[in-house]
């Protein structure tokens, strides 16, 4: 059994409200939009990820024979119900913006048109794989704004919470312009790049640096980097000086050395002197070590002689805002606009498109939410993905995706684009949504 296709994967109320929805014949067709509330603190945007991994999901949506036996035994669900669920696909719609869009609170990123009980069953799962993948890829997407032009490599499986989150990481952190992963099962799966070194044991296994650098060196002469902070740096850069010209004999190119601690600033520095006067100018320095794209951007501005960045805890993590406020809610059932009134989580209600507008030199402009079906000046961002439970697209490569993240990271303006300083950017409301809203609430009100 894989478990992430299992649409046991959700939580209790998802299947008692499925029941109850069921004993009351409420299975017309519903909408439900999928939308971040509000920025994480430190945030100017937000982008998009996952949305490859819920198609696929919902294409393969099924239960299986030992799922139905569990709930039947679970003495939960009455029979009407297990009969549903026995025969229960997706055969629905979704409408979403691309992976690897800039989006901003409150705009619809995925909608599912789908009967109102089967819809409602797919909240948890499909907020559980956007959610994470947005979450990392915006992380990266600042990692790559406070470094423009340095190879960014993510390192954070070890300490991701889960395999899923581990993996997707890689992914998410590959949609939003990194190079590539240490992860191997992602080179596997989607072709991401994989980048590996060594590690301090390595050397400390043997009595000599020197030693343990030229055993490492024949043993993987591939895109060799070396590890030079185990004791000395500066020392074991002189020893890499020094082995380098052998190895060059051999045909062994010694590509960078990586610096996993200490004060990276003047340690790159002072490395890159020792590698520039004993004839290694070509050697490019790599350096890691908890990480995070404050640290970075402070680093790139102090013109230390840095070529890339491994990234890990704190990317695969999002450690300084892990979670992103985003919810799944109803905006329309039977053709009836739906919404939430509550304080300080109220929706917006019925289907709706957002539209972007540009700037004369490119960048985004403002954003424009209404309903779905209107005409407004600006590109539309959420598109058809399925119908009746098809795909109604060829799938994006995921090099198409990157390219479209870089596009839109390139089109961020200024106020935008400064990760430790983040600025505003306009959102309005249009008129025919603004006036839904208040028809929605003069119906509720007339209701009682």
């Amino acid at each position: 059994m894989n478990i992430g296709d299992s649409p046991l994967l959700t939580d209790l109320y998802q299947l008692n409200m499925m029941q109850a929805y069921l004993a009351n014949g409420m299975t017309g067709t519903a909408s439900f939009e999928l939308f971040v509330r509000r920025l994480p603190p430190g945030r100017s945007f937000l982008m998009t990820a996952g949305l490859e991994q819920a198609v696929d999901w919902l294409a393969g949506f099924r239960f299986s024979a030992d799922e139905l036996t569990y709930l039947e035994q679970s003495g939960r669900f009455d029979a009407a119900m297990l009969d549903y669920l026995a025969t229960l696909r997706f055969a629905g719609d979704i409408d979403a913006m691309p992976e690897g869009t800039v989006f901003f609170p409150h705009e619809p990123i995925l909608r599912v048109t789908a009967p109102l009980p089967l819809a409602q069953l797919l909240e948890s799962r499909l907020i559980n794989l956007i959610q994470m993948q947005s979450l990392v890829a915006t992380k990266a997407a600042r990692v790559m704004l406070a470094a423009p032009g340095k190879t960014l490599v993510d390192f954070g499986f070890r300490r991701a919470h889960g395999a899923e989150a581990g993996l997707m990481a890689a992914r998410a952190s590959y949609v939003a312009g990194f190079a590539g992963t240490a992860t191997v099962l992602a080179e596997m799966l989607w072709g991401i790049p994989i980048y590996g070194t060594m590690a301090h044991s390595y050397v400390q296994a043997h009595e000599d640096e020197s030693v343990a650098f030229e055993s490492f060196a024949r043993a993987r002469p591939d895109n060799l980097t070396l590890l030079i902070d185990t004791y000395d740096p500066e020392a074991a850069a002189r020893k890499v000086v020094a082995l380098a010209p052998k190895l060059a004999r051999e045909g062994i190119v010694i590509r960078s050395v990586r610096i996993d601690s200490g004060d990276l600033v003047g340690l790159s520095r002072r490395v890159r002197a020792i590698l520039d006067a004993g004839g290694c100018p070509d050697i490019k320095i790599f350096v890691s070590g908890g990480l995070e794209e404050g640290q970075i951007a402070a680093i790139v501005e102090s013109g230390a002689p840095i070529d890339g960045y491994g990234v890990g805890t704190a990317l695969t993590t999002s450690q300084d805002q892990p979670v992103l406020d985003i919810v799944y809610k109803l905006q329309e059932y039977k053709g009836v606009a739906r919404r939430k009134r509550s304080a300080a989580k109220q929706t917006f209600p019925g289907r709706k498109q957002v539209w972007r507008t540009h700037a004369a030199d490119g960048t985004i402009a403002g954003d424009v939410i209404s309903l779905d079906g209107e005409t407004l000046p600006g590109e539309t961002l959420l598109a058809p993905v399925m119908r009746a439970g098809e795909r109604v697209r060829r799938d994006p490569t995921l090099a198409e995706i990157r390219a479209r993240a870089a596009a839109e990271l390139a089109a961020l303006p200024k106020a935008l684009r400064d990760p430790l300083h983040p600025g505003p950017y306009r959102v309005e409301i249009g008129t025919a949504l603004h006036d839904l809203t208040e028809a929605v609430d003069r119906r509720i009100a007339a209701h009682g």
